[in-house]
């Protein structure tokens, strides 16, 4: 019987009058409820006479010392390690899997899914998500997955806002072949969802600096750390064959340590236990400046912290970021992360470690919408969380360094790598790639046997280009599609939508099949008030509140409150810094224009120098914006301009537009149509 009894009390001193730390029941043996429910079946009185209770008349359990616990938690204890009912499930005929195999399949990576497009019987389909640290994805790993999602998927990849593929589309009885394909393939979706750690992010550049290289081998081995232990996830795809890479030493030193009482001492899972944390927990590493993470919407965020001499030493970590939430239930919100404090770097696994372990002893487990680390935060503060986590790590935490101003990354294309070779960031709409694209894609990757990681913003780097390979694989990309950021319009290089509908069950509305309308109908607001097409913002999509594409850290950000509306958010900044808030609900997806107009108008009219528009919305307030919008009555005649960049005379503007009505576009769109095919038609090699 898989016991994991024993973590030590010890961790917090009872002494201590500021801390009160909270007890989960339920986390110390893997069968309390199977022990509690026989226990009075087989126990005998010391003159060994059976006692027989009366059926009519049960005596009730004393459950006055148990808190309560949501059901996923009766699942997890109940599911031998992830195991049952699962494995049974998966043998049946069913198209689908029942209740509690749906939780537990999340953890290893999938989840059931419907077409809530079709009506009448549902048709069921399972999405598989990889989980790929720093978003690196081996030559072989990319070719498999390209295979897989034309042989049992829909046809297409998506890149994820976590560094990781979604292959939508699998049929149950595909799972174990698809599955066992991308294990084999030196890939994994072991937590890729669930309650554990997700894929842990860093900075998808493959330059060859020092603290670079350091965030990307720390990510690494934190995902490593914090990866399940107990085998369920190959007993269930590759009949119980560990096809996995050896891990650093360090990595098992610290998984292995219990001298703060960390760990269930001769449990299958020694982090973890029976009921692994209580909901999912984010983690992302990089080094300052680079903001391309949204590090501060981490679980957990870790920056490197160099010398003078670019020798990594140590590093600053922040905690308690999350973006879920829940409608209508305003003690549910998005949360930025804060300082918890320095450690060196031969501390980091431990301190990540302690955190995670005080999440897992003292988050909520009764209440879902109130599992996330940031809700712990909200209610403890950070001086009574940095004490607990201090009692698991063992020491002190240090004062953060001081750190320059964020800046977001994108990485869009051509870059010396520092070791000779090259880098081509490649823009990808959604994340979705499809059609002409993917088989370009193919080739070029299966040609030049390159290497390819995946940004946080759903885009693709291609890794470890040699210089003579550069104009060849310009060409094949520009006649794929794939061009030049420079002619990508600049509101699409920022944006994010999650896929939403037609298949996420939580989806209320559009995200990813809407964004592009929504892109178009804004470029023609900025037009229609005379923002230059240099100009952009940051817009972010989601089909519900649960924020998977990040849009509480967006300048405009859309949230779907319902049918065709959404809740308009304000405020974030381009660099990932500040925390967007609620503007407006249920605006309607025909109207809003009516909203866009004077917010767009305004900022041009009264903006400080280089002001974005989100310190801008952030410096008037909702009261002004809000009478802005009341009061519109419409563009002055005088407000617009035509943008001398792309049109040289007035007569050319206009003729362009009316053409360009015609297409349902805006002047300034067909002319970027048209620069795009003449550039794609004229690619031979000699530029770029």
């Amino acid at each position: 019987m898989a016991t994991s009894f024993g973590a030590a009390h010890t961790a917090i001193p009872k002494s201590d009058p500021n801390v009160q730390v909270q007890r989960v029941y339920g986390l110390r043996s893997s069968h309390f409820l199977l022990l509690n429910k026989t226990r009075h079946v087989f126990s005998a009185s010391p003159s060994n006479r059976l006692v027989v209770r009366a059926v009519s008349t049960p005596v009730k359990p004393d459950t006055s010392a148990q808190p309560k616990r949501s059901k996923v938690e009766i699942f997890k204890e109940q599911s031998n390690f992830i195991r049952y009912p699962l494995n049974e499930e998966l043998l049946t005929d069913a198209p689908n899997i029942n209740e509690p195999a749906t939780q537990l399949i999340k953890f290893h990576g999938s989840y059931q899914q419907t077409n809530r497009d079709e009506r009448g019987s549902k048709s069921y389909s399972f999405m598989l998500r990889t989980k790929n640290p720093c978003g690196k994805v081996s030559n072989e790993l990319y070719l498999a997955m390209d295979d897989l999602a034309d042989q049992f998927g829909i046809g297409t990849l998506r890149l994820t806002t976590r560094q990781t593929f979604q292959l939508h589309g699998v049929l149950k009885k595909d799972l174990k072949t698809v599955m066992s394909t991308i294990i084999r393939n030196m890939g994994s979706t072991l937590g890729a969802c669930g309650d554990l750690n997700r894929n842990v992010l860093a900075p998808a550049a493959p330059l060859a600096r020092k603290d670079y290289l350091f965030a990307q081998t720390t990510a690494e081995n934190i995902a490593a750390l914090l990866t399940p232990q107990s085998g369920f996830y190959y007993d269930m795809w590759v009949d119980g064959e560990r096809i996995m890479s050896a891990e650093p030493p360090e990595v098992v030193k610290a998984r292995n340590d219990n001298s703060h009482g960390t760990n269930f001492p001769d449990s299958p899972e020694p982090i973890y236990g029976t009921q692994f944390l209580p909901r999912k927990f984010k983690v992302a590493v990089t080094v300052p400046t680079d903001n391309s993470v949204d590090i501060l919407t981490n679980d957990v965020g870790v920056v490197v912290i160099s010398d003078e001499d670019g020798q990594p030493q140590g590093f600053n970590l922040y905690v308690g970021g999350g973006m879920g939430r829940t409608h209508r239930v305003d003690t549910t919100f998005p949360r930025l992360a804060e300082p918890l404090g320095y450690v060196p770097k031969e501390d980091i696994l431990y301190a990540v470690k302690a955190i995670v372990v005080t999440q897992r002893e003292n988050g909520r487990r009764d209440d879902r919408k109130y599992s996330r680390m940031k809700y712990l935060l909200s209610s403890w503060g950070i001086e009574k969380f940095r004490t607990v986590v201090e009692q698991y790590y063992g020491r002190k935490f240090e004062p953060c360094r001081e750190l320059p101003e964020w800046e977001f990354k994108s990485y869009l294309g051509w870059h010396e790598q520092g070791d000779g070779r090259l880098y081509c960031g490649l823009h990808v709409d959604n994340g979705r790639i499809k059609g002409t694209m993917k088989k370009t894609l193919r080739e070029v990757i299966e040609k030049y046997k390159l290497n390819v990681r995946i940004t946080p913003n759903q885009n693709l780097v291609l890794c470890d280009i040699r210089q003579a390979w550069k104009r060849p694989i310009t060409t094949a990309l520009a006649q794929g599609g794939l061009l030049h950021p420079r002619l990508v319009d600049p509101l699409n290089v920022t944006a994010m939508a999650c896929p939403a509908l037609p298949l996420c069950p939580l989806a209320i509305t559009e995200a990813e099949r809407g964004i592009p309308d929504i892109l178009k109908r804004v470029r023609s607001v900025f037009d229609k008030v005379g923002l230059k097409y240099n100009e952009a913002i940051v817009i972010r999509i989601t089909g519900c509140p649960n924020g998977c594409a990040r849009p509480y850290m967006a300048e405009l950000g859309f949230v779907g409150d319902g049918p065709n509306s959404y809740q308009l958010w304000l405020g974030g900044t381009p660099n990932q810094t500040s925390l967007a808030k609620c503007f407006m609900n249920k605006v309607k997806i025909q109207e809003l224009e009516k909203v866009m107009e004077p917010l767009f108008y305004h900022w041009r009219r009264k903006r400080q120098s280089r002001e974005s528009f989100g310190d801008f919305t952030n410096r008037l307030g909702f009261e002004k914006l809000q009478e802005f919008v009341d009061k519109w009555e419409g563009v002055p005649d005088s407000s617009s301009r035509y943008n001398l960049t792309v049109f040289a005379d007035k007569e050319t503007y206009i003729s362009m537009n009316e053409l360009a009505k015609l297409q349902d576009k805006t002047a300034h769109q067909l002319a970027m149509d048209v620069i795009r095919n003449f550039v794609a038609s004229q690619q031979n090699g000699k530029s770029e």
